[in-house]
């Protein structure tokens, strides 16, 4: 599992909340005070909180579960894509589409319909005309931003990673209407209901989001090998290593003196 200490948390500016006029007061038991009219985060709550919710992940994913990143935010964007593809696992960082969960057969059409334009424009074009090709690029390229991070999962996710639930209402409804839990950092205006499990923090500074986004990817790359593990598959006989081996790999061949 990731190890992470409240010092770390502290360096990430974790623990600051919003101004004072900017919160929700069913954040109350989640802070710790006020600052020059800033809200403090109480991070004795929120390391627990974080372990918890990692092993939460761990723990899907070694079951053989699907982890969805949530966080459109500009902030949060790219972020959550890079970490997300890095340990295997599947984001929505453009906007959430309504129905993306609760009407998952819709949303299924369309991934097949990016894959139907994917493969025209790799293929041969001769037979198109320059309009034509013009206008299934701008379809490809609005169906990817939207599409391109689920396009693989295959089926539902079994849990819900989100930063800003104030941005992604629409994410933790959908989640809750399908009882899939759902993991989410906290600000101090945040609505803690709907989220099983809550991480109080700062959720809008970019360490803050690194850090967090690093966690999960280690305690899903952490479930990978467990999942592995179980299984009893030789790494030696895979035609490719797992990330979380591969990343192992790379480290030690580092260390190895010429």
């Amino acid at each position: 599992m990731p190890h992470f200490t409240l010092r770390q948390l502290l360096e990430a500016g974790v623990h600051f909340g919003h101004h004072t006029r900017r919160w929700n007061p069913k954040m109350s038991t989640f802070l710790f005070g006020v600052r020059n009219q800033v809200h403090i985060i109480d991070l004795q709550q929120t390391v627990p909180l974080l372990d918890r919710a990692l092993h939460a992940v761990r723990d899907t994913v070694a079951n053989g579960g699907r982890v969805l990143f949530v966080g459109t935010k500009r902030t949060a964007a790219e972020i959550v894509a890079d970490t997300a593809k890095r340990c295997g696992q599947y984001y929505v960082n453009h906007r959430w589409l309504g129905g993306m969960l609760t009407n998952w057969k819709t949303i299924t059409n369309s991934i097949k319909r990016l894959r139907q334009i994917e493969e025209t424009l790799d293929g041969d074009t001769a037979g198109l005309t320059k309009k034509e090709v013009l206008q299934l690029t701008r379809e490809r390229e609005k169906l990817e931003r939207s599409l391109g991070g689920i396009k693989e999962m295959g089926g539902l996710p079994d849990i819900l990673f989100i930063i800003d639930t104030n941005k992604e209402k629409l994410a933790v409804q959908e989640a809750n209407k399908l009882g899939i839990p759902v993991i989410a950092i906290l600000d101090s205006n945040s609505d803690p209901a709907g989220i099983t499990y809550p991480v109080p923090g700062n959720d809008d500074a970019l360490r803050s989001i690194n850090l967090y986004c690093e966690l999960v990817a280690g305690a899903v790359l952490d479930g990978i090998s467990a999942e592995l593990g179980a299984s009893g598959q030789d790494f030696g006989a895979s035609e490719e290593l797992p990330p979380e081996v591969m990343m192992e790999t790379v480290e030690e061949t580092a260390e190895i003196p010429a």
